[in-house]
């Protein structure tokens, strides 16, 4: 399991993609709504474990909408990713 340092380092990492998508015109405001909760639940003050799987909820449930465009849907699957490798 990697150090707290290095999670916080990921963490920066997964919600600067975030707001990268977040910013994204294309992405349909549904999409982003979801991104800004995950986001939001990510940076709380709660258990890890807790906010990751919180924010991988919010983005896997509109991962696969059909208005996503396919440059965004593979951010949001890189995203999700980066949250499982540090969901543990």
């Amino acid at each position: 399991m990697a150090d707290d340092k290095e999670i916080a380092l990921r963490i920066e990492q997964i919600t600067k993609q975030m707001d990268s998508v977040l910013s994204d015109t294309s992405v349909p405001k549904n999409v982003r709504s979801a991104v800004s909760d995950a986001r939001k639940k990510l940076n709380e003050n709660a258990d890890r474990v807790m906010r990751v799987s919180a924010a991988i909820y919010h983005i896997d449930e509109v991962s696969n909408d059909i208005n996503l465009p396919p440059h965004a849907r593979t951010m949001l699957w890189n995203i999700l990713n980066l949250l499982e490798s540090i969901k543990d």
